[in-house]
């Protein structure tokens, strides 16, 4: 732990110097130092609580824990709060959600309290990980990467890159837009996240889904890269309907993702010659092979389903455990926008 840490002061005092300063004012590396070294110790003994509570829990069962796990669970991701482990905070209140939602809950419990103890693990062997892990692992945890160590040390990656879509969480207090964008040559996947506090717009798409922008991505760290910054642009172009996966290939190219993050928890798919179909309460988008990917529950259908009649078409959405939310869909070579 203590090489991490220090080598986390030494970035950020990097970051320091290279930051604008006023006149006479002089960077502090000792100062930054001492945060970061105060949030590893609040980390780690928020990890280590967690711990325990996991520990105690493969004691005793999860025998009552209907009446008591969500309380217990809510605790937990506030003293994970109080550790800034924020990350790790969100990962337990998706826990707490589980409880008592449905008749399978105890299942799905234990496979969050899985990720949940695989995280807290990880975090104890972070000396001992790959740089790229423990970059990831830390990621989940809560800590940030500065946006100038991204664009001085990210992977420069340039293509054109076609906007598959993108989702729009809105909140009270912050609004969270997912932008999916594939390479045209590369085929490599990324993520540009933008963020809007409660009551303020988010900044405009740099394309419209369905577009191409030629440019250059900076990407986070990781073992798995995916975010990315958007540091070089071109007018954008339109673009023909994208090639795509059959449901089998799909999920594998998911379960290969898990392989290097397995906390990951979204995974832009493109679908080829996929039909809506009904399935039980829900749907389900069906290839030619008669394999299926279900859709995530509450999502309306109907625009795809106006643009399908019943022919194939192919559908750009984003994949999680729970199903899949469809953003874009192809009528010919014109994208149509479903989120």
């Amino acid at each position: 732990m203590a090489s991490w840490i220090e080598e986390r002061a030494g970035r950020a005092e990097k970051a320091a110097e290279k930051a604008e300063k006023k006149p006479g004012e002089v960077a502090d590396p000792l100062a930054a130092q001492q945060r970061v070294t105060r949030r590893a110790d609040r980390v780690s003994a928020g990890m280590a609580e967690l711990e325990s509570w996991l520990d105690d829990q493969v004691r005793r069962g999860l025998g009552g824990f209907e009446q008591r796990g969500y309380s217990e669970l809510s605790r937990l991701a506030a003293r994970m709060v109080d550790a800034q482990a924020p990350g790790v905070a969100g990962a337990v209140r998706r826990a707490a959600a589980v409880v008592g939602r449905t008749h399978g809950w105890p299942g799905e419990l234990l496979e969050e309290l899985s990720l949940i103890h695989l995280i807290v693990s990880a975090h104890k062997r972070l000396p001992e990980l790959p740089p790229s892990l423990a970059d990831t692992v830390q990621s989940r945890i809560g800590w940030t990467v500065e946006t100038a160590r991204v664009l001085a040390e990210g992977e420069k990656v340039e293509d054109d890159w076609l906007v598959l879509g993108r989702v729009i969480e809105p909140d009270d207090h912050l609004t969270v837009r997912r932008l999916w964008l594939r390479g045209s040559t590369t085929g490599r996947l990324a993520l540009i996240l933008t963020f809007a506090a409660g009551g303020r717009q988010l900044d405009p798409l740099p394309a419209r889904p369905g577009e191409l922008i030629p440019a250059v991505l900076s990407y986070y760290p990781g073992a798995l890269p995916m975010r990315a910054l958007l540091t070089q642009t071109a007018p954008r172009l339109p673009a023909p309907r994208p090639g795509g996966l059959n449901a089998k290939q799909a999920l594998a190219s998911y379960v290969e993702s898990l392989a290097a993050d397995p906390w990951n928890e979204r995974w832009p798919l493109v679908l080829a010659d996929v039909r809506p179909t009904p399935n039980g309460d829900n749907w389900a988008l069906i290839d030619a092979n008669q394999d299926a990917l279900e859709v995530l529950p509450g999502v309306d259908l109907w625009k795809l389903l106006a643009v399908s009649a019943g022919d194939p078409v192919t559908v750009a959405g984003e994949w999680n455990r729970a199903g899949f939310k469809p953003m874009t869909c192809w009528h010919g070579d014109r994208p149509v926008i479903l989120s």
